[in-house]
């Protein structure tokens, strides 16, 4: 990890902070209680949090780019077809298996010697480990004639690709039929020798191979063992109404995992390979995507700038200038309230490893310090209620089964650059049941471990990439 002399803001920034948190503690609640009024509580129906059976229809519009893709979560109810149904045991034991590798990788330097080995291999080869694969899914067409193939949507991820006949040696069961390239007319693919081959040591984390010492092959392994590997090729693309000739996509061979009957994945990383960067001509490195709630409804993935530019609600925090840039979006969280107060975390605890924004990590997760200051704040503002068991990695639950309303203190992300981030009661708690909801965050292990802004806290918020102009933004509203 970098040094933490790599995060020590300007004497500027650090005066600038100073007053912009001084300003937030005084208009808070007092120093010693919390008051439970509508500006530092959230007033819900106690029903409203438990996760959704039905597909609920959504309000959003997503941006005014013309590419706008439908985003659903693939565990949830609004995932066409029939899905792997996961228990929030099962869904938090995958999460822990993600955040271990994003810290294994961020703590680890890439061994890029030997980028290619130009001797014939065969499949199934050596595997690396990367990431456990996200949890929400997009549906793009591939091939000529196009067909439509549902992929894993996930930001922690650069390599897109698609199970692929004849599944040399395994396939998963996937909702859609497999993708044959022999019925698509503009299906290539690329020569181990060719230098896109040598792009994959950074978009997989592993070298490539060389398969009848011609195609290039790929190889990838998320954190929870699941793989796949296969020829690194060529094809169509197509988002919506635009098309891209061309694009670079794993044609997989041999895939096994828990994939939910998804067709494959969707990269929206920073490598080479990854969508963003192929299609930038297009797009100029700008997304913008809304996770629906865990309630049912539907949420988008856009790409492009708005013709009018996004909302003046939309407010941007710098990517932060440390090493997490190399694989992650990486940001400089500076502080977090509850009920209104400013907890009192220092400037240095956030700095030491530093936080980035992830899609497919569900759970925030905090430093140690972070995460008690946040724990004690919390509990202090739920006196009323009724602890309950501590589920999975979360250790702060209640059991509000009886109660018509419930009220919950507001909490705040703060970033560099005033994006002060309000969290929605689906971005603070998470239900196993009605008489065990929980606080939705978690500590790291050591305070080293770099802090991660999850999905679950993104939630109904339009998150905005920019990544051409190193920002990344959050506004209001995003969808319903």
């Amino acid at each position: 990890m970098a040094s933490p002399a790599h995060f020590i803001p300007s004497f500027k920034f650090a005066l600038y902070v100073y007053l912009v948190l001084l300003s937030i503690s005084f208009s808070g609640a007092s120093e010693d209680t919390l008051t439970a009024d509508s500006n530092n509580f959230h007033s819900v129906d106690a029903g409203s949090i438990l996760p959704s059976l039905i597909c609920q229809s959504s309000t959003s519009k997503g941006s005014s780019s013309k590419s706008t893709l439908n985003l659903v979560n693939k565990y949830g109810p609004c995932y066409r077809g029939e899905s792997t149904k996961l228990t929030l045991a099962q869904i938090l034991s995958k999460d822990q298996a993600r955040v271990a590798s994003i810290q294994f990788r961020l703590a680890s330097s890439l061994n890029t010697s030997g980028i290619l080995d130009h001797k014939s291999t065969t499949l199934p080869g050596k595997t690396g480990a990367s990431l456990e694969t996200g949890n929400y899914v997009v549906t793009v067409g591939l091939g000529t004639p196009k067909k439509p193939y549902t992929l894993v949507f996930d930001t922690g991820s650069d390599l897109t690709w698609t199970q692929c006949q004849p599944c040399l040696a395994s396939c998963y069961q996937q909702i859609d039929p497999i993708y044959n390239p022999k019925l698509s007319s503009t299906y290539s693919p690329v020569s181990c020798f060719a230098p896109q081959c040598g792009w994959l040591v950074y978009g997989t984390g592993n070298n490539p191979g060389c398969y009848g010492g011609s195609t290039c092959v790929y190889t990838i392994r998320y954190g929870d063992q699941s793989f796949s590997q296969g020829f690194f090729a060529k094809e169509t693309l197509s988002l919506a109404t635009d098309v891209f000739p061309g694009f670079l996509f794993g044609c997989g061979q041999n895939n096994q995992g828990l994939f939910g009957k998804t067709d494959g994945l969707l990269g929206l990383g920073k490598s080479q390979v990854s969508l963003v960067s192929q299609t930038a001509w297009k797009y100029g490195k700008v997304f913008s995507y809304c996770l629906p709630s865990w309630s049912g409804s539907n949420g988008y993935l856009s790409f492009g700038k708005p013709l009018y530019g996004f909302p003046k609600t939309v407010k941007f925090t710098p990517f932060s200038t440390s090493r997490l840039t190399r694989f992650y979006y990486a940001v400089d969280l500076v502080g977090i309230t509850v009920g209104g107060k400013l907890l009192p975390i220092s400037l240095k605890v956030f700095q030491t490893a530093g936080t980035i924004v992830d899609s497919g990590t569900v759970i925030t997760r905090l430093p140690p310090a972070a995460y008690s200051a946040l724990r004690t704040a919390f509990r202090q503002g739920m006196t009323q209620y009724k602890l309950a068991p501590a589920f999975s990695l979360l250790d702060t639950c209640y059991d509000f089964s009886g109660l018509s309303t419930i009220n919950i203190p507001k909490i705040s992300f703060l970033f560099k650059g005033s994006a002060n981030v309000d969290l929605g009661i689906s971005g603070i708690l998470v239900a196993a049941s009605s008489n065990q909801v929980c606080l939705a965050f978690a500590g790291n292990g050591a305070a080293t471990d770099p802090g991660i802004f999850g999905n679950i806290q993104q939630q109904k918020l339009q998150v905005v990439y920019d990544v051409a102009g190193a920002r990344v933004g959050f506004g209001p509203g995003g969808c319903s």
